[in-house]
């Protein structure tokens, strides 16, 4: 256990005291041997600073203002000292187990720079949620190319993680970025290195009214078609990923009207 290698877990944070502690919960209850874990608040004004403040002595904390979820990562990532580093957002969580599979894929592949795994979506009482989106997405990921990746982003951002000198090679986080800059960073990655894929469930992503995908999914999604097209010289992949983004928005407009009317229900 003592040659697992280090990796640092960055939780951005702002105002989620509803969540963050299962977020806390599932990283600590890891149980891995050789763990950092940066909690980078935003300056929170709910219960989330107290949350912290009992789980101190298990993770190490800051809680000022920031220009945003970026500006968040980026601060973790000049504190991180792991040889693997991911960030998870304070609405998420990790699966029993996840970083040890993780430490063991980067520990016998030395030449991969990224890896990235399966993850579940889940509503606001852990339920999992939207079986068929996931199952897109796991279809796509036992399928990779980069031209796939230019097509539509189906890498999900909870259960990927990077080798620390991916962020000496390729620099920080864009912080105009507030939306999609997981997905630009995939595609810079991406360009140059192909990811490992664990085949399991590494993390669970969080569907809930406040959550930026939930709650702005089109203007979401017409970024990523965005920078697609800043990455692709092809009009061919270009006109492609307008079609995808034409059905990921039917299909996010018709799971929001029926998630409302389950609520006036």
């Amino acid at each position: 256990m003592q040659d697992l290698p280090k990796i640092t877990v960055i939780t951005p944070s702002f105002n989620q005291g509803e969540f963050i502690e299962r977020t806390i919960e599932s990283v600590l209850g890891q149980n891995y041997p050789n763990l950092e874990y940066l909690v980078i608040d935003g300056g929170s004004t709910d219960n989330t600073v107290s949350i912290l403040k009992r789980y101190e002595k298990n993770l190490k904390w800051v809680s000022e203002k920031d220009k945003g979820q970026s500006d968040a990562i980026n601060k973790g990532l000049r504190r991180a000292s792991g040889d693997i580093i991911a960030y998870l957002n304070s609405d998420d969580t990790y699966e029993p187990g996840a970083l040890e599979r993780v430490a063991e894929f980067f520990t016998k592949n030395p030449s991969v720079k990224w890896v990235t795994g399966k993850c579940r979506i889940i509503d606001v009482d852990d339920r999992e949620a939207r079986k068929a989106i996931t199952g897109y997405k796991n279809f796509l990921l036992r399928r990779y190319s980069y031209n796939i990746l230019l097509v539509t982003n189906f890498i999900s951002q909870p259960a990927t993680f990077m080798r620390k000198e991916v962020f000496k090679e390729f620099g920080l986080f864009d912080v105009d970025q507030h939306r999609v800059m997981d997905y630009d960073y995939w595609l810079k990655l991406g360009r140059l290195f192909r990811p490992g894929f664990i085949d399991e469930y590494l993390a669970c992503f969080r569907v809930h009214r406040a959550s930026k995908t939930s709650s702005s999914f089109r203007e979401t999604f017409r970024q990523e078609l965005d920078l697609s097209r800043k990455y692709s010289g092809s009009r061919l992949i270009n006109a492609l990923h307008y079609m995808s983004y034409l059905g990921i928005c039917g299909v996010y407009t018709l799971l929001d009207r029926a998630g409302r009317r389950n609520r006036t229900l």
